[in-house]
């Protein structure tokens, strides 16, 4: 954990009234998002400027022009106090103007000017909080519109191949196009940032200072610490409660791998194995329901099929992928010889379920009310006030328990309040970086309208897979690693979508709910693929290990992010629905693939697996993946057979490794 304790220390500490100022803003824009969900909507030319012009303010204090390691100073404040105000004038503008703006023909000199510094201050902003990559493919956009004979830049025109020229606009167009309409900063990206995403953001910021963040990680342990390899074990079931919840597979890895990495390399995982399994762990919290990160309103916005059905259709793939890493952890501790840790170690599930039962209340809530058909939005207010309703309702529970005073009184109001104003400030902070990189999106979207950019990267896609769809989405899954080494997750996700949705859909016949799906799993790949495993760093920062080692590592163990995918274009009533036998099937087939994957990667299941039995099981894992019948049941049939025989093999004595007590481990929990 050194590297994150020195880049933490040597962080200027900002001056107490920008902290304070941090403070308010923080506190202002959460209360702002939670009257415009729960009391009075606004209409999306308030709702979405507003929320930008305060992320921006926010933005500017928290991260300094010269880098959170350097003073700000007097050049500094030079610089950032008239961005600040800048940022003001971007939440107040077409709001303020809004009617002179729909009723002009033509936009006003001033609109222009207000649309050019719009879009230059969010690029500032998201090269602080996002990063510099981001910054740079939303300039390449803006600068690819003006890249035309009738444009800016018609130089540019020359530089291009054929088929990325286009007429070319000028700066008014331009500006106009990404201010002054719902297709550029204002278009949906940023619309899910500013209502749904962030509603949910300060859902988990409220239960991560209510403390239930380790109740879940409690919770865990108590369920699976007595198995071979508990801790192991532990960390997916965690990750998959806490990833969904954070919404960041670096935070997860941070927040629950404190925990769970120090117990593996105790238990006798060795530590880039330790890492790594945390790591494709908490990268699977983004793709599990019921809230997947920001990933599946983005995804309901483009897709314009309902929240609540996204998540339903995702719950399956979901287990298979923790399914897989569950399984490839067991396979890692037997063939270690590890056991489980002792039960006096442990804690009772009796007692953690006594101490948190209250933090479970808001996901029954969450989830009563999505399937009743309230809008995420919506489901996203009650949600946040079921949180503090059960937080208080305990903390008040516990105070008249324990011999009610009137200086206890004051003391839990005091502590309510605080901790209320903390997760409010906290749920703004979280925001920040996703809803810079949704305005940069809402750039990148607008130019792909105006210059038909999509249907020709739709055409470039097909001529370079020659129309076959293994290598189309071998396209994608290079494409999205690319982006995910400056991208987070989010902005991969979407522009990637821009870019290749409509050739999956159009072209090469995928569904538009699978398409959206499968780019948006192949949008994790960074955290856990090298040589830029985001995730993978922050694991092997935890154990100690060494940052390449612990990728491969997370990368092996998170192999189900590949192949489910390739499942869903492939075997569509998983995901689709159909007969009731067909989708029984395909879900078989889904569980007979990973798991002989998993047996066939680690060469043991139930006893060591002969090099003869992997080779063959190759071709058979390739079979089920096969859109025909015949040939999906045969590979079927080839799997079932060879682990049959490796389960014969277990019964002859045929296995490795010898079982280890763990040392205790009190003092690592």
């Amino acid at each position: 954990m050194t590297d994150f304790q020195t880049e933490t220390r040597a962080e200027v500490v900002q001056p107490r009234f920008v902290l304070g100022l941090i403070s308010v803003v923080g506190i202002a824009l959460s209360l702002f998002q939670l009257y415009a969900a729960g009391i009075q909507p606004l209409g999306l030319f308030y709702q979405r400027p507003i929320h930008l012009g305060f992320i921006l303010v926010l933005c500017f204090l928290i991260y300094p022009v010269f880098g959170k390691h350097r003073p700000r100073g007097l050049v500094g404040w030079l610089i950032d106090g008239p961005l600040i105000l800048c940022g003001i004038l971007v939440g107040f503008w077409v709001p303020y103007n809004i009617d002179t703006i729909a009723n002009a023909i033509f936009p006003r000199s001033i609109d222009v000017a207000v649309g050019i510094v719009s879009v230059l201050v969010v690029l500032e902003a998201a090269r602080r909080a996002v990063g510099l990559v981001l910054t740079i493919i939303g300039a390449f956009f803006v600068v690819y519109a003006f890249a035309g004979l009738r444009g800016e830049l018609p130089w540019l025109a020359d530089l291009m191949p054929g088929i990325l020229n286009h007429r070319g606009y000028s700066i008014d167009r331009v500006a106009s196009q990404l201010t002054l309409g719902a297709e550029g900063l204002f278009g949906i990206p940023l619309g899910v940032a500013a209502t749904f995403i962030f509603i949910f953001v300060l859902f988990g910021a409220l239960l991560e200072v209510t403390g239930a963040g380790k109740f879940f990680i409690d919770l865990a342990y108590a369920a699976t610490g007595r198995q071979r390899g508990g801790p192991a074990k532990a960390a997916v079931i965690a990750s998959a409660g806490m990833g969904s919840i954070s919404g960041s597979a670096i935070a997860n890895v941070v927040t629950t791998g404190a925990f769970t990495i120090p117990l593996m390399k105790k238990l006798g995982y060795r530590p880039a194995q330790a890492g790594g399994i945390e790591a494709a762990a908490s990268t699977g919290g983004q793709i599990m329901p019921p809230l997947m990160g920001a990933g599946a309103f983005l995804m309901s916005e483009f897709t314009q099929v309902p929240y609540i059905e996204i998540v339903l259709v995702s719950i399956f793939p979901a287990m298979l992928y923790f399914g897989s890493v569950y399984l490839l952890v067991h396979i890692a501790a037997v063939k270690l010889g590890l056991k489980g840790i002792p039960a006096i170690d442990l804690p009772r599930v009796r007692d953690v379920l006594a101490q948190g039962w209250h933090f479970l209340l808001p996901l029954v809530v969450l989830v009563y009310f999505l399937v009743s058909g309230y809008s995420p939005l919506r489901v996203g207010f009650f949600a946040v006030v079921s949180v503090a309703a059960a937080a208080i309702a305990r903390a008040l529970w516990d105070f008249l328990r324990d011999k009610p005073s009137m200086a206890g009184a004051g003391a839990l109001a005091r502590r309510g309040l605080a901790l209320t104003l903390q997760a409010l400030e906290l749920g703004a902070r979280n925001a920040v970086a996703v809803s810079m990189a949704c305005a940069v999106a809402g750039i990148i979207v607008g130019v792909v309208g105006l210059t038909g950019l999509g249907l020709k990267f739709s055409a470039m896609m097909l001529a370079f897979s020659g129309g076959n769809m293994v290598l189309a989405l071998l396209l994608v899954i290079i494409a999205s690693l690319i982006l995910g080494m400056g991208l987070p997750v989010t902005a991969a996700y979407i522009v990637l979508i821009i870019l290749v949705g409509p050739a999956l859909t159009s072209e090469f016949g995928v569904p538009i709910l699978i398409a959206h799906l499968v780019v948006f799993w192949y949008s994790q790949d960074s955290n856990v693929t090298p040589p830029v495993a985001l995730a993978g760093f922050a694991g092997a920062a935890i154990a100690g290990s060494k940052p390449m080692e612990t990728s491969f590592q997370a990368w092996k163990f998170a192999k189900g992010l590949y192949l489910i995918p390739m499942f869903m274009v492939f075997n569509e009533p998983i995901i689709l629905g159909g007969p009731v036998p067909l989708v029984i099937w395909n879900g078989a087939l889904a569980i007979i693939a990973l798991t002989a994957f998993a047996a066939m990667l680690e060469g043991y299941l139930f006893a060591t697996i002969p090099l003869w039995q992997r080779i063959i099981l190759a071709p058979a894992i390739v079979a089920v993946f096969w859109p025909v019948f015949e040939v999906e049941a045969a590979g079927a049939a080839v799997i079932v057979v060879l682990l049959g025989l490796n389960w014969l093999a277990k019964g002859r004595g045929d296995v490795t490794g010898e079982a280890r007590n763990p040392e205790p481990v009190n003092d690592q929990a």
